[in-house]
């Protein structure tokens, strides 16, 4: 059984999303042990985004259903395709899954950049009438960086969750077990995620 690791590391140097907070960390010590303090946002590193990070009254973090982070996810190779990826790179190719990870040339970058891989409004469409409940992909959002918010209202108006800044790199497409955990950070919009990959039958 292989697991894989699909978090990019979080620390002072994580590529951060231009105007969010970043991460610091301070150690210190406490009665003979050491304790940490972290300063971060709930969309730092590899995250989740809830649908309450757009919608008004929507599921926080802590309420997203653990079946929308634990089960069978497909993981759909991109790097050939155009970007931003449009309708006849998913056409055809996401029919019967629930859980989706998209894998796009950004994986290795290790700085921000604006031109990151994301959806189209046609794509999100396509997406979102899938019945798609986890939607991840690689670059720091599923929507353009000069982007309304249009994507993101419309993916999680349908209850999905989103996970960005995956460290897909060197995973070869398929179908693989996933478990995506944030924290239960009660009442919030997103959180930090660990998500990894698990190669083989686990649950099916």
């Amino acid at each position: 059984m292989g697991i894989r690791d699909v978090t990019r590391p979080l620390g002072p140097g994580t590529m951060v999303y231009p105007g969010d907070t970043v991460p610091s960390f301070r150690s210190r010590p406490l009665d003979g042990s050491v304790v940490s303090d972290l300063s971060l946002s709930t969309h730092s590193g590899t995250h989740l985004d809830a649908p309450s990070h757009y919608l008004p009254g929507g599921i926080t973090v802590d309420r997203i259903p653990m079946g929308h982070l634990v089960g069978r996810a497909l993981v759909l190779d991109l790097r050939e395709e155009p970007d931003p990826i449009p309708v006849s790179a998913l056409s055809g190719r996401i029919r019967g899954h629930t859980r989706l990870l998209l894998r796009t040339r950004f994986s290795a970058s290790p700085a921000f950049t604006p031109d990151y891989p994301h959806l189209t409004a046609g794509a999100a469409a396509l997406v979102a009438r899938a019945g798609i409940t986890t939607l991840g992909i690689d670059s720091p959002s599923i929507e353009a960086f000069s982007g309304d918010g249009s994507v993101h209202r419309l993916l999680l108006s349908r209850g999905m969750v989103v996970l960005e800044l995956l460290d897909l790199d060197g995973i070869p497409g398929g179908s693989y077990w996933m478990v995506a955990l944030p924290l239960r950070l009660e009442g919030l919009d997103g959180s930090p995620a660990r998500v990894i990959l698990i190669d083989g039958e686990e649950g099916t």
